[in-house]
């Protein structure tokens, strides 16, 4: 189901030109045991539902980016999209997808926003600030930043560059997020990472392992109380 503007559209969204979101979970999970990580309970829900409610309220229409069944992910109320090129080729597949669905799912829309789906606590505001970033410029890819780390699968993607992309991935280039970028002009976006519990986080803090989620509970226990 594709969620309509007037569902969850702040006064911010209503005011810019429409922005999609895509949610990345396209990809093995070799570090979970290849289990979907967005499916994983996270304080007594799935982490994708933790991801899902934090994205939704900052785009116009949002969509998941996964391979194999789409009925797994039904209880979501998400469209389910494939990566466009098969042979689970990293995070570019996944933001092809969301260019190409976006461009046919949401009249106007010129940007995706892609955000992945075992980071539960980025920013609310990432979208904003993301397209105050660009400042309507369609050839400017903006990219997330914490401290001195670039963040590439947290990005606003120009749908005009789906072509551009889909080219590149069909190259048999590197399939490096950056690589691909770099093509392009760029923008980074920096982040305050915010103290919770008496300790820094990273607003992109990203669960990869069994102990990356315990860490994860006890910042939302923390974060809720």
């Amino acid at each position: 189901m594709t969620q309509t503007p007037d569902s969850h559209q702040t006064e911010d969204t209503q005011s810019r030109p429409p922005v999609a979101g895509v949610l990345l979970a396209g990809g093995l999970s070799r570090r979970m045991g290849g289990t979907d990580k967005a499916l994983l309970e996270l304080s007594g829900r799935p982490m994708l539902a933790h991801v899902r409610d934090r994205l939704v309220s900052q785009v116009d229409a949002l969509a998941l980016n996964a391979n194999g069944d789409p009925e797994r992910f039904a209880e979501f109320g998400l469209p389910v999209i494939a990566d466009p090129i098969e042979g689970f080729i990293g995070p570019l597949a996944g933001i092809l997808a969301g260019m190409r669905w976006a461009k046919e799912a949401l009249s106007g829309a010129r940007w995706v926003v892609s955000a992945a789906c075992d980071t539960p606590f980025f920013p609310t505001d990432l979208v904003d600030r993301f397209v105050d970033a660009v400042d309507g410029n369609e050839g400017i890819i903006a990219l997330g930043k914490s401290g001195e780390q670039v963040q590439p699968v947290f990005g606003l993607w120009p749908v005009a560059l789906a072509d551009d992309l889909e080219t590149w991935l069909r190259s048999g280039k590197t399939n490096k997020v950056l690589a691909w970028v770099d093509q392009h002009r760029r923008v980074d976006v920096s982040f305050d990472s915010p103290v919770v519990g008496g300790v820094v986080r990273d607003p992109f803090f990203n669960a990869n392992t069994p102990q990356d989620m315990e860490t994860a509970a006890a910042v939302l226990a923390e974060l809720a109380s």
